[in-house]
């Protein structure tokens, strides 16, 4: 195979970062600053009608019976769709601004050189931060090879980018509150974390693709860009138009999903098959969550469902930790550059941590 030369993020937010830093700021930063306090004011008038509006649409307008299959799945769509996107639209877009501050070149400016354990901590921090998408995987990874980046390090950081992202954070909160929101945060980092730190003991190097390996560049070449606040907030809106354009319909589908849920599935029927009783739920729910293509937009109100009808807490974890850190296409895509032995292994550490936080949590919640 023949290196991949000119080797740049796909990603809307990155090309959004070089031609900012080129423009003037023509808009008075006070301005800005006070479009965005009465933006968040609106926002937060329109967010507390949204139960209102529900019953509204479904009990008045549509004249569905209240506690009907059918009322509950229409009014559980009508309030968790406009809710989840403006949630979704807020929290994208002041991860926006904050990701000007961290590219993935400057990412990796920062994690070369930098020891294990260390290295592995900073990577998984960094990974929620940074953009990342499919598109990205292979030149980030060969990227942080080529810069010095040791293995487990880089493992971190590419487990930490999908799994633990703004998108399922949001739409946790949204769902199913604070607590599991920070629950789904500390066990991905743990993950990325121990996963990363042992693929730094098992010294896999050589199974990296020899292309790759023999590929140098010269990171003092990165440009250190900076960027005045109103080129940072047009980040915040580039952010918003790339991932919420791109995952608004998997948000819509997942709703519709969740919402049949909802409404039909009888109460305790997921408790038989997703349930704490059922030892082999947890790695069942894994095994089906890696072929699935489907990302935390779509799965989330997929899992708010599920647990409203049983299903047990750590099983759901699993199943939406499978989907987004496991997907099938990510691996074919990793395939470009990582040996068969390696990608065996990335699946056996990632499937195992995620196996250990599925069994933990049905057993201390």
């Amino acid at each position: 195979m023949e290196p991949m030369k000119n080797i740049s993020c796909a990603c809307t937010a990155c090309e959004i970062q070089h031609k900012a830093a080129r423009r003037q700021q023509t808009v008075h930063p006070p301005f800005i600053w006070a479009v965005i306090v009465l933006s968040v004011l609106l926002w937060i008038l329109i967010y507390r009608q949204l139960n209102p509006f529900a019953d509204f649409v479904t009990y008045t307008i549509l004249k569905l019976p209240i506690k009907s299959p059918m009322g509950e799945s229409v009014r559980f769509f009508f309030y968790d769709t406009p809710k989840v996107m403006m949630l979704l639209t807020l929290i994208v877009y002041g991860v926006g601004v904050l990701r000007s501050f961290f590219t993935p070149e400057h990412t990796r400016k920062i994690l070369a050189g930098k020891r294990e354990s260390v290295g592995n901590i900073l990577a998984a921090t960094l990974g929620i931060a940074t953009p990342f998408c499919s598109c990205s995987a292979v030149p980030l990874f060969i990227g942080f090879v080529t810069a010095g980046v040791p293995l487990g390090v880089t493992f971190s950081f590419l487990i930490a980018a999908p799994m633990v992202n703004e998108v399922a954070l949001v739409l946790l909160y949204g769902l199913l509150g604070w607590k599991v929101a920070i629950l789904y945060l500390i066990t991905g980092l743990l993950i990325a974390i121990i996963a990363g730190w042992t693929f730094g003991r098992l010294k896999l190097e050589n199974h990296i693709e020899d292309w790759v390996r023999e590929m140098r560049i010269n990171t003092s070449e990165v440009p250190d860009e900076r960027l005045t606040w109103t080129e940072r907030f047009d980040h915040g809106k580039a952010a918003v138009k790339d991932i919420v354009g791109k995952v608004w319909i998997y948000v819509v589908a997942g709703i519709a999903v969740g919402a049949c849920i909802h409404g039909y599935v009888p109460e305790g029927f997921m408790t038989s098959i997703m349930g704490k009783g059922a030892w082999w739920s947890v790695p069942a729910a894994v095994v089906i969550g890696i072929p699935m293509y489907s990302n935390a937009a779509g799965i989330v109100p997929v899992i708010h469902a599920l647990l409203g009808k049983g299903a047990a807490l750590g099983t759901v974890l699993a199943f939406m930790m499978s989907v987004i850190a496991l997907s099938l296409p990510e691996i074919i895509i990793l395939r470009k550059v990582l040996k068969p032995r390696l990608i065996g292994t990335f699946i056996a550490v990632v499937g195992s941590g995620i196996l250990f936080v599925g069994y933990l949590f049905n057993i201390i919640i």
